[in-house]
């Protein structure tokens, strides 16, 4: 249940404003702690802004979209959702100055399909990239212990695709008056796609994203589902109809106003991030390389040291 979990307690944020000032400290964290790197450039136009951040994570936020309706074999939508949600998390208290979204997106989608329970194996995963597959399989799987500890081990995602059915199945069952109910699903749908575009999903509940997007299919399709909300849904409860107003509101004016990419901004962008990514970071890097090498040395010299014990062990207990 939404009201009793982790997503509420810990990811639901109470406007957009705390949002912004989490993510300004994130930024102004990673650049304070970096600052030795600037030289004697000017701190932001050496390191990007948060406003700059923004726009890269909404471009990745759109290519792991992308990624995850082409998969193959199909991916179910609530994976996506799934996703999409622990990449804003990840970024919610990391910098992509600190880690390169690249990498961070993909272990999102990977870890999804385990919790979501889609059963792809990780070459199976891996067939779907085009380039240096077994790279890239190597990067997901050395980020995926990261990327749990930094979403807090808070993985059960509630996706506003199971209300969105419920509120389809309660008009038919309900609200015999309106003819074709199907007629709302695939605006509704396109709708929940689009929210995964903004920060909805930090800021509202399931059910109050799903019910925007069939009262925003419904205002296009010029169906009239006012008298479902106000009598069937609510009942005796009208005194929340102000409030569910407002939220709609707020939910259709965030969706719709999520601005697009541009890619020539991108691009200027993406030279500024290879200049200030921290290398200890980046699995391109011969510093990231060398360091998991060390680990991997450490790790084998630890198995040696315990295998060597054994036998003395043994023989103390003869």
């Amino acid at each position: 249940m939404f009201h009793t979990s982790s997503q509420k307690d810990h990811w639901i944020f109470t406007s957009p404003d705390e949002i912004q000032e989490q993510r300004e400290g994130v930024n102004k964290k990673f650049c304070e702690s970096h600052i030795a790197k600037c030289k004697k450039k000017e701190p932001y136009s050496y390191f990007l802004k948060e406003s700059e951040e923004r726009i890269l994570l909404r471009y990745y936020e759109h290519l792991l979209r992308d990624f995850c309706r082409k998969l193959r074999p199909p991916m179910p939508v609530p994976v996506i959702g799934t996703s999409c949600t622990y990449f804003k998390r990840f970024f919610m208290n990391n910098s992509v100055m600190d880690f390169h979204p690249k990498h961070i997106m993909l272990t999102c989608v990977y870890l999804a399909c385990k919790i979501e329970e889609f059963n792809i194996s990780i070459s199976q995963f891996c067939d779907n990239i085009t380039k240096d597959k077994e790279g890239a399989a190597e990067n997901i799987l050395n980020h995926e212990l990261l990327v749990l500890q930094e979403l807090t081990f808070h993985l059960t995602i509630h996706n506003p695709y199971r209300p969105l059915e419920g509120f389809l199945i309660d008009i038919k069952t309900r609200y015999p008056s309106l003819k074709e109910p199907e007629k709302l699903r695939r605006g509704a749908e396109d709708f929940l796609h689009r929210s995964m575009a903004s920060d909805a999903v930090l800021l509202f509940t399931p059910s109050q994203i799903a019910l925007a997007a069939v009262l925003n299919s419904a205002s296009k399709q010029k169906m009239n589902i006012d008298k479902y909300v106000t009598e069937t849904l609510l009942g005796a409860e009208k005194s929340f109809l102000k409030d569910i107003i407002t939220t709609i509101k707020k939910i259709k004016q965030l969706v719709t106003q999520s601005p697009p990419v541009n890619f020539d901004e991108i691009k200027k962008l993406e030279r500024k991030l290879g200049n200030c990514l921290n290398e200890e970071n980046n699995p391109d890097s011969e510093i990231y390389r060398r360091r998991l090498q060390e680990q991997l040395d450490a790790e084998d010299d630890d198995g040696m040291t315990s295998h060597q014990e054994k036998p003395n062990e043994d023989a103390s207990m003869n």
